[in-house]
């Protein structure tokens, strides 16, 4: 055991003594004067610290301090009661201090009393009490605040578990600050009993006992207990007003004197006000100007030099953060931001400032707005953020549409005039700049705002700029949506979906399916247009099936099925027969027979003669659905379906093609095609 901790016991076990053994009067007076630097030390370390919990030991040392005081009481009582001395420092306190009148003392001693009691311990005992409170209902929050952090990657496990700890500390902190605010408030009680106790009995003791006068009695005791009493109230004082410190100190960068000092003066026009209040209050009061004159002067000059230091620190401070972007520029870790990718970017020529300018009623950002909420409602999932700057090396109209920094679109907008485009192609009277609708690739016209109502007139699809590019980017979006959603995109899908559902999610990840292969399934939902919303009936599917495989392209297909009646009301009108192609039982026998079963997975290994003549079919069907304006869909069994989406995909990106089982059965299908070879 170190001499630290043997140090602590032996105080501890001295606190005890005092209440029992009789100290002989010298020692006592050591013991005051400790008692006095124990209770200074404490004061001034309470103002010097930057958070309550650099001084967590506080409500400990609190008790221990009040025993030690009490004990002390408890002493120089027995040595009052017993021989007439307590000594020197009581008597100093009782005679020097107080200048021998014992009146004087009584009410200073009352005062310190009332100050103590009443409006030190009173107020520090009520914002422990309020702290506590607080501190325990805000634990819950805080600790769901960290766990948000965690989970979004702003902290690491060490810092997550740091502030952890951090909260429960100051949980139990308060906890225990309100416990040990009693303390105080009971010394000052007991301080009170124990100069009413010292009065009465040592009066009658130095009448009865040691054969003297009343007065004479009176006066001695009265003034060594009086003595004794303040000599004891002065570090209950401080130790009072430490604690009031302790539960009323914010967490800051400084110490209190600096706090203080920073946040008082803050404001140096203030102390210009103050000096002039208390000039006049001297110039028109029979106080006289001179003895206010010179405190108004040393405000207005402490004003002068605290507006003189500002401005020379806010100098200081912007040649040092010039000189910081400097050094920043100059390290080789300066690039390291330079790396961070936005997830969609949408940047535009210094022409088109006005569309993403509010000022110039520009509401592009608005739009964007209104489109992320457009596709979380359509595919149930949340769009990051779209980063929106102007760049310098486009043209003044043009703008692109990047996606994880590659660019998926680009296009050209003219703002003083509206996109147009003609019902009929071929009959086209409308005067205008040629160009193609960038959306769907329509041919179209630019024309001015002139003949945007003669337009209207003759059947044209007239639309504005902004809505062009909006139309445009949620296109893009669209299309693209399987490529933002990430792992941590779809943990934030999954933690969502526990809130309501904690046993379904439990039963699907992390076994038997991790988050990656949770991601992989939504992402083929989504690159083929299937909303990933209904995540309840997708996790009951996973669920069901996640135990038999773990084949991402299996389970994709059995949620494709689960997901029926949403795939049905996607692509059938409601009284109407849905209209397919079908492939003929030559195709299928084909594909199935192509399709190669390997440990890491099944894929299509068709010849090139059959790929070719697939293809080619279903681009003559296609053709001839187009010339009848219907919009094809192509029906298969079950088993192929995704083999034939992994063959047409890259030739016919926008095709659907449906199974069997995707389709509910009380929907009429009327096949108006056939796909063979």
């Amino acid at each position: 055991m170190s001499a630290r901790d043997l140090s602590v016991l032996f105080s501890v076990i001295l606190i005890v003594a005092m209440l029992v053994i009789p100290f002989p009067p010298v020692l006592l007076s050591i013991l005051i004067i400790i008692n006095i630097s124990l209770a200074l030390i404490v004061l001034l370390t309470t103002m010097n610290m930057q958070e309550p919990l650099q001084f967590s030991i506080f409500p400990s040392l609190l008790l221990l301090l009040t025993l030690f005081r009490l004990g002390l009481n408890i002493s120089t009582t027995r040595s009052i009661l017993s021989t007439g001395d307590a000594g020197k420092v009581v008597e100093t306190f009782g005679s020097f201090v107080v200048g021998g009148n014992i009146l004087v003392g009584l009410v200073v001693f009352l005062i310190l009393i009332i100050i103590q009691f009443i409006v030190i311990t009173k107020g520090a005992e009520r914002v422990s009490e309020v702290a506590a409170r607080f501190t325990l209902d805000a634990m819950p929050g805080k600790q769901m605040s960290i766990d948000a952090d965690l989970n979004a990657g702003m902290l690491t496990e060490s810092e997550a578990r740091n502030r952890r700890e951090k909260v429960a500390r100051e949980a139990d902190f308060y906890g225990a600050m309100d416990g040990a605010s009693k303390f105080v408030k009971g010394d000052a009680i007991a301080g009170i009993i124990i100069v009413i106790i010292n009065i009465i009995f040592g009066i009658i003791i130095g009448m009865l006992q040691q054969g003297m006068s009343i007065q004479e009695s009176a006066s001695h005791f009265t003034l060594l207990t009086v003595g004794d009493g303040i000599v004891s109230q002065i570090p209950a004082l401080l130790i009072s007003t430490a604690t009031g410190i302790v539960v009323t100190r914010a967490a800051s960068n400084g110490n209190l004197g600096s706090d203080i000092t920073g946040q008082l003066f803050a404001f140096p026009a203030m102390l210009y006000v103050t000096a002039g209040t208390i000039f006049l209050l001297g110039l028109f009061t029979p106080i006289g100007i001179l003895l206010t004159g010179p405190i108004a002067g040393l405000l207005a000059l402490g004003a002068y030099m605290m507006s003189k230091n500002k401005q020379d620190q806010e100098e200081i401070e912007e040649v040092l953060e010039e000189q910081a972007e400097v050094e920043e520029m100059k390290s080789p870790e300066s690039v390291i931001h330079l790396l961070q990718m936005d997830a969609i970017e949408f940047e535009f020529g210094y022409g088109l400032i006005p569309l993403a300018d509010a000022n110039q009623g520009g509401d592009l950002l608005d739009r964007i707005v209104m489109i992320r909420r457009q596709l979380a409602l359509e595919l149930g999932l949340v769009i990051p953020v779209v980063r929106i700057r102007d760049n310098i090396a486009l043209n003044p109209n043009e703008y692109r549409l990047k996606i994880k920094g590659n660019e998926v679109a680009k296009g050209e907008l003219l703002l003083d005039h509206y996109l147009a485009m003609s019902p009929t192609p071929d009959d086209d009277p409308i005067e205008g700049i040629e160009t193609i609708e960038p959306s769907f690739g329509l041919p179209a016209k630019w024309i001015s705002e002139a003949e945007k109502d003669q337009a209207e007139m003759l059947g044209y699809t007239v639309v504005d700029p902004a809505s062009v590019v909006s139309t445009h980017i949620t296109e893009k979006i669209r299309q693209n949506t399987h490529e933002l959603l990430g792992r941590q995109e779809t943990k934030q899908l999954i933690d969502h979906l526990k809130e309501s559902y904690p046993v379904l999610v439990d039963e699907v990840t992390p076994n038997p399916l991790a988050v990656g292969d949770i991601q992989k399934v939504l992402a083929k939902l989504l690159k083929e247009k299937v909303s990933i919303r209904n995540l309840v009936t997708i996790f009951e599917t996973l669920a069901d099936y996640g135990k038999l495989t773990t084949d991402t392209d299996l389970l994709t297909e059995y949620v494709r099925q689960a997901l029926a009646r949403q795939i049905t009301a996607q692509y059938a009108r409601e009284d109407e027969s849905l209209k397919v192609v079908t492939c003929s039982g030559r195709v299928e026998k084909v594909i199935a027979d192509s399709v190669q079963q390997t440990e890491h997975g099944n894929y299509l290994s068709l010849d090139p003669e059959s790929s070719e003549s697939v293809i080619q079919s279903v681009a003559r069907e296609i053709e001839q659905l187009s010339l009848r304006q219907e919009t094809p869909v192509l029906l298969c069994s079950p088993p192929i379906r995704m083999y034939v989406k992994q063959l047409l995909e890259r030739y016919f990106p926008d095709l659907p093609v449906l199974s069997y089982n995707e389709l509910e059965a009380n929907v009429e299908v009327q096949s108006i095609g056939v796909v063979d070879i």
